[in-house]
């Protein structure tokens, strides 16, 4: 009964557990039981009352780090930076040790179409409106110029999710970052030059840390 009676708190204490196993372990060596066992009395029963499974709960973990480390609203109010830089901090804010490493553990999930579906749509609602936004800033002072700025928004959102993610199309990490140069480039061709050197450099990172934890 009182597994019930707070359910934001049970919430909360499996979301927490599945994080802390999910980056000290990884996500595919991590089971439902591991992370029952971290609940302190809670049972199996309780995890499936709130997630179907573990992939859920990736996604919710997901959602959770998003609302509360929102990069949207961390350079929301910033008068130092125009909009272009803005969406640079943004993508920067993302490559945090923590909220990275459990980006390259959810990429191997996309190969699930119900969660691939997911994954596009959350994306639709909750980035791409706040990448419009800062696109429409960059226009008004002058740091952005481009017909398209819907269409960017979408593609910032969708592409990455998509071509460049090695579950979905596969590839060597040098195959991954040739694409992400192309999309650069391509974005640069129609007003967004979101992608420097540094963006390289981070993405390079990512996937060289991705390809170092396989093969551990």
């Amino acid at each position: 009964m009182a597994r019930n009676k707070y359910p934001e708190e049970t919430v909360e204490k499996i979301l927490e557990a599945a994080k802390r196993l999910f980056l000290e372990k990884g996500y595919e060596q991590t089971t439902i039981q591991d992370i029952v066992d971290q609940l302190g009395g809670l049972t199996k029963g309780a995890v499936y009352h709130h997630f179907k499974s573990k992939s859920d709960i990736m996604d919710a973990l997901g959602d959770k780090m998003f609302h509360e480390g929102n990069p949207f609203d961390a350079v929301q109010g910033r008068r130092d930076l125009n909009g272009l830089e803005k969406m640079r901090e943004v993508v920067r804010l993302t490559q945090s040790p923590e909220w990275s490493r459990l980006s390259r553990q959810s990429i191997p999930l996309l190969k699930n179409p119900h969660i691939l579906a997911e994954n596009i749509q959350n994306n639709q609602k909750l980035a791409t409106p706040r990448f419009l936004e800062l696109i429409e800033e960059g226009q008004r002072d002058g740091s952005i110029h481009t017909k398209y700025p819907k269409e960017l928004a979408e593609l910032l959102t969708l592409l990455p999710n998509l071509w460049l993610a090695p579950s979905i199309y596969p590839g060597t990490k040098e195959d991954v970052l040739r694409r992400f140069r192309c999309w650069g480039d391509m974005m640069a061709s129609i007003g967004l030059p979101l992608i420097d050197e540094e963006m390289v450099a981070l993405a390079e990172r990512f996937f060289q840390n991705m390809e170092d934890e396989q093969g551990e």
